[in-house]
């Protein structure tokens, strides 16, 4: 099959993009308004690290059916652009993963998605959004850019780059050399539709040519 993305609709291309790029890890993002008086909270697959000097990641909130931008991102673009230049993201991982996932709903402006949620507010160390209690990593950043694929289209995209300022990390999940324990993190991944899944199952194949005679797990 070819497919020629201009032939399609836009639900159409979304539907491909979040079926074959699976599975996606899960940015949990805390943002404050500009005003400092409400606090948002909302998961988005589109999330990634972008890179480690200095510590960038990056995540993907589109446009509004209306073409408007949703609340993280009215929140957390730069402080020239109207927002407060600030966020947190928060990893999703499998004890509180349908809270998650509640904090998703679409709710009135000003409504809290903690408290719809059951999810708890924790103080940041550097920025004002609070972080995710439950969370086992919290990444707190300052915005750098936001790039704009479509501006005022509706399910535009948005790229929402920012420098990691401060990190928590719970106090089991890392040992001495920075290391994290996957079992621990229990990182959930997105897939395309309503799907979700675990890492459970892990496997380490060696960098480079070694990996092409490197014997995979019997499960695999």
């Amino acid at each position: 099959m070819e497919i020629d993305p201009a032939r399609l609709s836009q639900p159409e291309r979304y539907k491909l993009l979040i079926g074959t790029i699976v599975p996606r890890p899960i940015a949990v993002v805390s943002t404050v308004s500009p005003d400092g008086g409400l606090v948002n909270l909302a998961p988005f697959s589109f999330f990634a690290g972008v890179g480690s000097n200095p510590l960038t990641l990056l995540f993907c909130p589109a446009n509004n059916a209306d073409g408007g931008e949703k609340d993280t991102l009215r929140n957390a673009k730069p402080v020239s652009e109207g927002g407060t230049g600030e966020f947190v993201v928060n990893i999703a991982s499998e004890p509180y993963i349908r809270r998650v996932v509640g904090a998703a709903a679409p709710l009135p402006y000003g409504q809290s998605e903690f408290e719809f949620s059951g999810l708890t507010p924790a103080p940041s160390a550097r920025v004002r959004p609070p972080r995710v209690l439950e969370s086992p990593v919290a990444f707190e950043c300052t915005t750098l850019q936001v790039i704009r694929t479509n501006p005022g289209a509706p399910a535009g995209g948005n790229i929402v780059l920012g420098q990691v300022v401060h990190i928590y990390a719970r106090d089991d999940l890392l040992n001495e050399r920075l290391h994290t324990d996957p079992a621990k993190l229990a990182a959930i991944g997105r897939m395309g539709g309503l799907g979700y899944c675990t890492t459970r199952q892990r496997f380490e194949i060696p960098m480079g040519g070694p990996a092409l005679d490197t014997a995979l797990p019997e499960w695999f």
